[in-house]
């Protein structure tokens, strides 16, 4: 009798995962040509560890829920690099008798085996972990083998580089060639990748009078990373401007420039920005990952706030804003909606300032001030094209604001962002941008508002019982915390010991109904308007936030960091 051969997603399925969000990976993997577990893990359709489990049970391995790191043996990690343990997606462990036990998260790494066997002289024998647990411990492994920024940075000092007062590069020949320059570059090199490795989202090089300062951003927050020598700053600087394609010579005007390397295997964009200051030139580096995958399950919106803002994004025409300030996330939850919306039947085009990721499928416009490409005139070229969906990066004036609300009310959807503090005050600030109050109403679907927050460290995290004073700042009661488990921020080795990390974002959706649309159109305050979308159903930021609190996510602290007093409640 044949035995009849059990699938992935048969498995996944078997073992309590959704069926639509399944299909949703397998037409993931088709659209984008990768395999069926890769689909899985970008549209998130099933646990990593439950992805483990079934794959371990398909090859025949055994399964494990973690790695402990300092068992890891660095002597089998450092004959391999670590772009090539990423790519093919595996870790050597530990020597077990006389076998090699490999850590492997896919079938990718069965190919190499063979080659692990010969370069170890041993047999090796693997086991499936999930991809997160797998790349976690490969992180710390090679952390472990390998230097650090500061520790380069100490290399340089003990090396004694020679200034010559000036601190500019030697560029009569190959900077690579220059014997005193190598340690820039490797200290250049390690300072990128310490920042990818920590997950910053900026470097950050300023020079004072007296010291150098190296910082990166943290889940929002700026951390002083480490000190060189102010006499380096020139050369460091020139470094991260050949890099960047900059003209090295010319320090009296800001540069704009960008940076192109891979990291383990992951293509890394960086957005290079120099601006002279009183004491030389400040570099600061955006670290964009390319290949990223949006999708709205990730962003953290509660059931009820998500379940409208699909339904609004799937309306034919008008206008839906996301509003808050630089830095809050409004960009991911517009790319995360596009690519909930994208299908072969719609042409979405985009205009943004600059483009920070490509999407597959969506034609990407980057407005150039230069040539008179701005938001405004770009807009109008779009509309020349047949558009269904439009993004444009962001309403600043009257004009991209006029355009905008034309689009919606000839048939085009269109998402844009405003940088106002909460959903009501949007009406507002289009009003004083000059578009007539019956076209605002008219065009205007929504409005979301949202933070981020800092997510609670999972490994450190500790138990909080609020005090009464707590709980009245934030607006809570006894009763919400009764049952409930409350936690704070600690910090460990894990989190950089800030006791956080990653964020999700809080929101604050006001869908644009009759009785708001009356209130705005006789000039109602926007307390008045905020306190109808509330009767309404809407939920403020901080009560959103509070929301996370109770679910364990992030700390009442965190909350009344990022969020303000409700205006509705001012």
């Amino acid at each position: 009798m044949a035995i009849r051969r059990v699938g992935l997603e048969e498995r996944l399925v078997q073992g309590g995962a959704d069926v639509t969000r399944m299909r949703d990976a397998r037409r993931e993997s088709e659209r984008s040509g990768v395999s069926l577990l890769e689909g899985i893990q970008r549209v998130q359709a099933a646990p990593s560890e439950a992805v483990g489990k079934a794959l371990a049970a398909m090859l025949g391995f055994p399964f494990r829920d973690s790695i402990d790191h300092e068992a890891v043996d660095v002597e089998l990690v450092t004959p391999i690099s670590l772009a090539m343990a990423r790519e093919e997606g595996f870790l050597p462990c530990w020597r077990d008798g006389a076998f090699v036990r490999v850590a492997i998260a896919d079938g990718r790494a069965l190919t190499v085996l063979e080659d692990l066997r010969l370069l170890y002289q041993a047999p090796v024998r693997p086991f499936v972990v999930s991809s997160d647990v797998l790349r976690n411990a490969t992180n710390k492994a090679y952390d472990r083998a390998a230097k650090s920024a500061s520790a380069t940075l100490e290399g340089i000092i003990e090396d004694g580089i020679e200034d010559d007062g000036t601190g500019d590069l030697n560029l009569t020949g190959d900077i690579v060639d220059d014997p005193n320059q190598a340690p820039i570059i490797k200290f250049v090199n390690s300072l990128l990748s310490n920042a990818v490795k920590d997950r910053a989202s900026d470097i950050h090089i300023e020079p004072f009078e007296k010291e150098l300062v190296v910082r990166f951003r943290i889940d929002g927050v700026l951390y002083e990373i480490v000190k060189p020598p102010p006499k380096l700053q020139a050369s460091i600087v020139s470094r991260v401007k050949i890099m960047a394609g900059l003209n090295i010579a010319e320090k009296r005007i800001p540069q704009d420039g960008r940076i192109r390397t891979r990291f383990a295997g992951r293509e890394i964009d960086l957005r290079v920005s120099t601006l002279p200051v009183r004491h030389g030139e400040r570099v600061v580096m955006r670290i964009l990952e390319k290949g990223t995958v949006f999708s709205l399950d990730g962003v953290g919106m509660g059931k009820d706030c998500l379940a409208l803002f699909r339904e609004v994004i799937k309306k034919p025409h008008g206008i839906v804003l996301v509003t808050g300030p630089t830095g809050s996330g409004k960009t991911t939850t517009l790319y995360s909606a596009l690519a909930e919306i994208n299908a072969p039947d719609l042409n979405i085009l985009t205009i943004e300032d600059p483009i920070e990721y490509e999407l597959r499928g969506i034609g990407q416009t980057q407005v150039n001030p230069k040539i008179e490409l701005t938001f405004a005139s770009a807009l109008r070229a779009h509309l020349r094209q047949d558009p269904d969906v439009i993004l444009v990066g962001e309403i600043r004036d009257k004009e991209t604001a006029d355009n905008a609300v034309q689009a919606s009310l000839t048939g085009h959807l269109v998402f844009s962002t405003l940088h106002t503090n909460d959903a009501a005050t949007a009406f507002t600030r289009l009003i004083d941008m000059g578009v007539e109050k019956f076209l605002v109403t008219s065009s205007l679907l929504a409005v979301l508002a949202q933070r981020l927050l800092r997510r609670l460290c999972p490994e450190c995290k500790v138990q909080h019982i609020p005090t009464d004073g707590e709980l009245a700042e934030a607006g809570m009661t006894r009763a919400q915390v009764t049952g409930q488990l409350i936690y704070k921020a600690k910090g460990c080795p894990a989190c950089l010991t800030t006791g956080y990390r990653g964020r999700s974002g809080v929101y604050e959706f006001l869908s644009v109904t009759e009785e708001v649309r009356e209130l705005v159109l006789r000039n109602a305050p926007t307390t008045e308007v905020a306190k109808k979308a509330r009767e309404q159903g809407m939920r403020t930021l901080r009560e959103d936030g509070i929301r996370v609190v109770l679910e364990g996510r992030t700390s009442l602290d965190e909350v009344m960091r990022v969020t303000q007093v409700d205006v509705s409640e001012a």
